[in-house]
């Protein structure tokens, strides 16, 4: 029936009938055509080869990357990315404005390295063969690792902003013997601007042998210059850090206490620094060059020398607005695997502190294997100090529960931290053993270790 109705239709309409004909005939060809087309874009999208293609994306919990030379020599030197990654290229794209007589034109423009974006493809590159790393762009690429560390582990100018005189910065160190009968904290702290473009400095140590706690602490003004020019080498009096290649090493000559000891570092056990920012110009800043590393040396304390050699040691490096500001943080090391979680509480000023994510970061011998956002940190509080600290996250690559039995708590009033309605919070520095159970990145956690915690309590 349908072809004799087609057939009286040719035959008493036959121009309607060719071009109906061809009018369905071409769209089927357009809609094949489209699906091929579709099919061809899709798999460039997926192809490493192709600048902006790519299977992986690198992105921060606090906004972005800004370490593109940590991400290439570490995060993307991991064993679970290294096979499937061909080629790898940082950019960044800015605006920049030219300026007339006439008009203000605002040009888009993107920055990288030439050889890096011709090995990915990059087809603006490729077609100007005049474009060629100089020496400071092969540099750039290929840096040593103290390099890198030094760039993570640098000092930062004061913004303007309200909160300019809470402004601190600081180098923190601890590290607990095998047996952990030795515990140190470890602190070089600078404040706001002081008179004559110097700023104030203090070193303090906290010491735990055997139980039994003290702390030694000295002052001075250091020149702001000179310390922004040179961290993380910093001199405070006759206190010492110097980062030599991957090592920091650190000279103390602080009331009776005389010693050197040596930190180990390793971009695979690092994390790259993050910035929190709020309203009103506020930021808080954070950066972990060493999440477990070997501690060597020995100290002179009140005559007695006590060795650090085969203790495992922990570095980072905070800055920021401390007014009315707290926190909570942690850090454990077993084996092969570091741990690392935290939680900053601006003020509400600033931000909703209900709205600023923990985190928890794994690290194991080759660089992170899991990281979360959904992490809940709680504390059994019994006569004011926590006996037990609790963490949960859990995520896409793990499934983990750090409870920490607390063995000993040093308190130190956070002058810091005070505000105009309301005195300064006890910052709590405490240790002992965590419990961590789990899976990280497929594998089944279970390990029992000794480890650090901070919160914070009002107490009068």
């Amino acid at each position: 029936m349908i072809v004799r109705l087609a057939l009286r239709s040719l035959t008493t309409r036959p121009l309607r009938t060719a071009v109906l004909a061809a009018g369905f005939g071409f769209g089927i060809a357009i809609m094949v055509e489209l699906l091929g087309v579709g099919e061809v874009i899709l798999e460039q999208a997926h192809a490493p080869a192709l600048a902006g293609g790519g299977d992986v994306m690198i992105s921060g919990a606090a906004g972005p990357v800004d370490d593109a030379r940590f991400v290439l020599a570490s995060v993307l030197k991991a064993a679970d990315l290294r096979s499937r990654v061909a080629a790898a290229s940082p950019s960044r794209r800015a605006t920049l404005y030219l300026i007339t007589p006439e008009l203000a034109l605002p040009v888009t423009v993107r920055g990288g390295v030439p050889g890096l974006l011709r090995a990915v493809g990059e087809p603006e590159v490729a077609r100007v063969p005049s474009w060629t790393d100089e020496a400071a762009d092969r540099e750039w690429s290929n840096p040593p690792e103290g390099d890198i560390l030094r760039a993570m582990d640098r000092f930062h100018t004061i913004p303007d902003s309200e909160f300019a005189d809470s402004w601190a910065e600081w180098l923190y160190f601890n590290g607990r013997s095998a047996d952990g009968r030795v515990r140190f904290y470890l602190t070089f702290i600078t404040g706001p601007r002081a008179d004559g473009g110097h700023r104030s400095a203090a070193v303090r140590l906290q010491l735990d042998r055997d139980g039994r706690p003290s702390s030694y602490t000295t002052v001075a003004t250091i020149d702001e210059r000179t310390l922004l020019d040179r961290a993380p080498d910093l001199d405070v009096g006759a206190n010492h850090v110097r980062l030599a290649g991957s090592q920091y090493r650190i000279t103390l000559a602080v009331q009776g206490v005389r010693g050197e000891m040596t930190l180990d570092a390793s971009l695979a056990r690092a994390v790259p620094p993050a910035t929190i920012r709020g309203a009103h110009g506020w930021l808080s800043g954070y950066v972990v060059p060493v999440l477990s590393g070997e501690l060597h040396g020995a100290l002179r304390v009140d005559g007695q020398t006590i060795s650090v050699d085969g203790a495992r040691g922990y570095h980072d490096h905070n800055w920021g607005f401390w007014e009315g500001v707290t926190w909570q943080w942690g850090q454990v090391a077993h084996d092969d695997l570091s741990f690392v979680y935290g939680r900053v509480f601006p003020p509400a000023s600033v931000a909703d502190s209900s709205r600023v994510p923990g985190f928890l970061g794994v690290l194991g011998p080759d660089g992170p294997i899991g990281f979360s956002t959904d992490v809940v940190i709680s504390e059994d509080d019994r006569g004011g100090v926590p006996k037990t600290m609790t963490v949960r996250a859990s995520g896409a690559r793990l499934d983990l529960r750090l409870e920490l039995a607390v063995e000993e708590s040093e308190r130190t009033r956070m002058g810091m931290t005070r505000t105009s309605s309301g005195p300064a919070m006890t910052f709590l520095q405490l240790g002992g053993n965590y419990h961590v159970t789990g899976r990280a990145a497929g594998r089944d956690v279970s390990f029992t270790a000794g480890g650090s915690a901070e919160p914070f309590r009002r107490i009068p």
